[in-house]
């Protein structure tokens, strides 16, 4: 559950934790640099586990000198820490690479993070220890829910016994019994709960489990009393009882956020150890894959896993590309072709150069945005963490208030304690703290099923608002793989002029016509400059200007005007302004692409296309889809300035696109989707990366959002509406302990269940079933790679 539970690691787990906390220079070791000054670490700390434990570390962390900003992720349990990259910047200046703690501020500040997050009461390790692939915390869980149901259900039996009417010898005799059993019960399975107690409390605050450690050991010890006392009433089975409801809802919650985990640790197990490299002298050293480093060779074997992001430099075999676009067809790869880390080659042995280490490669990527799922700051959330911020104080004031009260008006003090505890324990807020991470878990886990990943938590709340999707056109609407058809048509000598400056592009354009350069020659001598979204320049040494791209970039406007082909695609060359060839392409729809705006429109999303081409082929494509609304020949300012226009107008616009000229637009849209082979640029720029070939991933996605807050909602009202009903009746006194603990948990359960119901649907067909006709190609992605590198 996502009340604090800093104890589900054992206690010998816990200890070594403190006294093996990770030094300054390991972390320097393990942190990477995220340009302009700064680095990040990555620290996992078991103890968190609500809301209240993020806000307190991501207000505090921050007031080390020299932390830029730590972000919290709670299914991951991993906390990101950005700080000022001060040895980074003082190497630089010597020109030499950073070493660990050579710079002392940065060694101090590594330093106080560890020790901070000692004094605050989670002690931390680096990633990648046992605990990444073993599960000690399920273990107990399930060992202590066993103890806890074994002993609610024979005090239970015996509880029946006195209700029935048992005389006061039999009566004492029961509760003796139930006191014995639950008394080893509680102390085995509550330290769960205890344990995190003491901990806040050792450190100086309060969390979720104080609260219910009291109620759970004041309900025990007024039972024991009434028990010496020879009393009608003990409340064992309260005590037992609710323990076993709290570790059955934190149970079921930790196993949904340990499917969250286990699919990012899936991802990295794509990743081999290391990598067989062939020096320079033709010497072969297997190298960890930390060790790799861009420009070496690889020698990968048929059955083996791409381990870095690399380039094929001689061979040629089948590979399976299912983790980059999600087809189980394989498809072949030569010479030259860009095969993504975590991609398996299936037939042949290859050689590979490396084009990326393996933080920046393609799997690494995919698991930081796996992680990073649920780490922002949705609404819902933030309302979430602020009632849980103040929830224990309120409680124990409440449970005060009330036995104050009592003693006041009846002056019995048993009474007036029995009804403290009861407040303590039907006011524990598990259904509210639940109400929101198990639905943003268990939806994050159903749109990765579909090949959707989701970069932050608070995408999914934007993508359900949105009302308005606007699409690029090539590469996102199309395949991006456009085919040249007018070669026999062009002047030779152009055409092999232009196909080498279009090497010097990534545009899809670009790299349709860069193949028809058959020797693959260099301009050597040409200044070559390309302008995002209008084309490339080279300028020769004698000074003459060529141009390739869009007319209105490549001619001057007394050549401009002239439109050789309705229906497909252009890039004009040019010489010092003046005409010399057209090229003319043809592209063809993503497949879905069709079924993927007749769904949105029917969840109330006007389309709209914006793009760079022409009037006539985006006129075309619009039709072909049946989109009304259509803008040609828009800049890369004119979409930014378009997505501004909708969202002044009061509207959330959702932009889909995958080239370097749409990550402005990506960037101001309320929410955005790219797919994987989109450019680097603007597949960062976007809230969801889908892997999938089929846009059916962007109305799956808005149908997922849109049920995931619809169960937030829902969820929030029920969390209202138990504690409208019980907090009041317990503060009246009319719940003891025993239906104290059965309303809490039920509470808490019927969110959990609620929030199960986003699994029903299952996966879209588009995805379960792959078009065996049209094998996808990996040749976006290699534009991707090879822009990268």
């Amino acid at each position: 559950m996502s009340c604090c539970a800093a104890g589900t690691e054992s206690a010998a787990e816990l200890q070594a934790l403190e006294t093996q906390a990770p030094s300054a220079e390991e972390m320097w070791l393990s942190s990477r640099s995220l340009g302009k000054g700064l680095r990040q670490v990555d620290l996992i700390v078991p103890g968190v586990h609500c809301g209240a434990c993020i806000a307190l570390l991501e207000k505090e962390l921050p007031r080390i000198k020299g932390v830029d900003h730590a972000r919290v992720n709670l299914s991951t349990r991993r906390v990101s820490v950005v700080f000022a990259d001060g040895v980074a910047r003082g190497e630089a200046a010597a020109g030499t690479q950073p070493a660990a703690a050579r710079d002392a501020s940065t060694e101090t500040l590594l330093t106080a993070l560890g020790d901070r997050l000692l004094a605050l009461g989670y002690p931390a390790h680096l990633p990648g220890g046992a605990d990444e692939t073993s599960d000690p915390a399920m273990r107990e869980l399930l060992k202590a829910l066993a103890v806890a149901g074994f002993a609610s259900m024979n005090v239970m039996l015996l509880s029946v016994s006195v209700w029935s009417g048992a005389d006061a010898a039999t009566r004492d005799l029961f509760h003796w019994i139930s006191a014995l059993i639950a008394a080893p019960a509680l102390v085995y399975s509550g330290r769960v709960f205890f344990r995190s107690a003491w901990s806040a409390l050792r450190h100086g605050r309060a969390n979720m489990d104080v609260p219910i450690s009291l109620g759970v050991g004041l309900a025990y010890a007024i039972s024991l009393h009434e028990t010496i006392t020879h009393g009608d009433h003990a409340y064992f089975d309260a005590s037992v009882t609710l323990l076993f409801f709290l570790l059955a809802g934190r149970t079921l919650d930790h196993m949904m956020r340990e499917k969250a985990r286990s699919a990012v640790r899936n991802l990295v197990r794509l990743s081999p150890r290391g990598a067989m490299v062939i020096r320079d002298d033709g010497a072969r050293e297997y190298l960890a894959l930390e060790e790799i480093e861009p420009g070496m060779r690889l020698a990968i074997a048929p059955g083996d896993r791409i381990p870095v992001d690399g380039r094929v430099v001689s061979g040629c075999s089948d590979m399976d590309f299912a983790v980059v676009n999600g087809e189980s067809a394989p498809q072949l790869v030569e010479a030259g072709s860009l095969a993504p880390a975590g991609t398996l080659n299936l037939t042949g042995p290859l050689v590979l150069e490396a084009v990326r280490d393996a933080r920046n490669s393609f799997l690494a990527e995919m698991v930081a945005m796996m992680e990073a799922a649920e780490s922002g700051r949705a609404g819902y959330r933030r309302i979430a963490d602020r009632a849980s911020a103040i929830y224990a104080p309120a409680v124990h004031l409440l449970a005060l208030g009330t036995f104050i009260g009592w003693m006041v008006v009846s002056g019995d003090w048993r009474m007036a304690m029995l009804t403290a505890v009861a407040v303590l324990i039907i006011t524990c807020p598990c259904a509210l703290g639940l109400a929101v991470p198990v639905v943003q878990v268990i939806a994050a886990g159903r749109l990765f099923e579909n090949g959707v990943m989701v970069k932050d938590g608070s995408a999914m709340e934007r993508l359900a608002q949105a009302d308005h999707v606007v699409f690029d056109k090539t590469g996102t609407l199309t395949r991006g793989t456009p085919v040249l058809i007018n070669a026999e048509a062009v002047t030779a000598d152009h055409l092999r002029l232009a196909a080498r400056i279009a090497r010097a592009s990534r545009h899809p354009l670009s790299q349709a016509l860069a193949g028809f350069d058959a020797v693959n020659a260099e301009l050597p001598e040409f200044r070559i400059r390309e302008t995002p979204g209008e084309g490339v320049e080279a300028v020769s040494p004698s000074g003459d200007v060529y141009r390739l791209g869009r007319a209105g970039f490549a001619l001057d406007e007394s050549e401009q005007g002239a439109e050789r082909a309705a229906d497909a695609s252009q890039v004009v060359l040019s010489k010092n302004g003046a005409f010399l060839d057209i090229f003319l392409f043809s592209d063809q729809l993503r497949r879905g692409a069709v079924q993927a705006v007749t769904r949105l429109s029917s969840l109330g999303l006007d389309a709209e296309i914006l793009s760079g081409d022409r009037e006539a082929p985006v006129r075309a494509l619009a039709n072909e889809l049946g989109v009304t609304a259509y803008v040609a020949g828009v800049r890369p300012r004119g979409k930014v300035d378009r997505i501004k226009a909708l969202t002044a107008a009061g509207g959330k616009p959702l932009m889909v696109g995958d080239g370097l000229n749409d990550a402005p637009a990506l960037s101001a849209a309320h929410v955005s989707m790219a797919p994987a082979s989109a450019a680097d640029v603007g597949r960062m720029a976007a809230d969801f990366v889908f892997l999938h070939d089929s846009l059916e991933a962007v109305p799956l996605a808005v149908e997922v959002s849109r049920k995931a807050g619809s169960l937030i909602r829902q969820n929030f009202g029920l969390a209202v509406a138990y504690n409208c009903v019980a907090v009041p009746a317990a503060v009246l006194g009319h719940a003891t302990p025993l239906i104290a603990a059965l309303a809490m948990s039920s509470s808490s359960i019927l969110v959990v269940l609620n929030s199960l119901r986003l699994r029903r649907k299952t996966r879209i067909e588009a995805f379960a079933k792959p078009a065996a006709a049209r094998p996808a190609t990996p040749d976006k992605e290699a534009r991707r790679l090879e822009a990268a590198a």
